[in-house]
């Protein structure tokens, strides 16, 4: 190995020492896999890097501004999907690879526990939160916005209508249970 190469060695085994030591003081019992969250934010950066180059690929013109009906479907729609994708049942079986079924917890629902090493746990972690896929969903409909503004705009919408109806439909259960009382 030439001497450049054996500094570059040394210096990411320091970094790699330097980040194990921050990691056992962080959680000394390893109930937190900080690698894997690592990796987590690393592969969140490298995704929007993604959009960001082929954004920049298309010479895709950022708006003036958002249309505030665009931010509120685009809400709306993230925060449907990211309950369908971490919570939903019908969904489980995507999830599966990464945790254990611990119980049903309202219609359609369940919860889950993150299982595996280090990355198969933060994996888990991720596709059973939907606050963390959140972050994922609006970076991927945002860029999706730009390149694609009519065909996003119908999968917002249609995820918005999905959100509303479920709304109505939990609504009715509780004026029925109400009324049964």
């Amino acid at each position: 190995m030439n001497q450049k190469a054996e500094a570059t060695d040394s210096r990411l085994h320091g970094v790699g020492k330097a980040f194990r030591r921050v990691a056992r003081a962080y959680a000394p019992r390893k109930e937190r896999h900080l690698g894997g969250h690592l990796g987590a934010v690393v592969a969140f950066g490298g995704y929007t890097a993604a959009w960001a180059a082929v954004l920049a690929r298309h010479k895709t013109k950022l708006p003036d501004r958002y249309e505030p009906w665009d931010i509120a479907l685009t809400a709306t729609a993230v925060f449907r999907l990211s309950r369908l994708l971490s919570k939903g049942s019908v969904t489980s079986p995507l999830r599966a690879p990464f945790t254990r079924y611990e119980s049903a917890t309202g219609p359609a629902e369940v919860s889950e526990s993150p299982r595996g090493g280090a990355v198969k746990s933060t994996v888990g972690e991720l596709v059973t939160c939907p606050f963390c896929l959140s972050v994922w969903l609006t970076t991927t409909f945002t860029g999706a916005r730009l390149l694609w503004p009519s065909t996003t705009r119908a999968v917002t919408s249609g995820l918005t209508t999905l959100a509303i109806a479920d709304t109505l439909q939990l609504s009715y259960d509780c004026l029925l249970q109400k009324n049964a009382e």
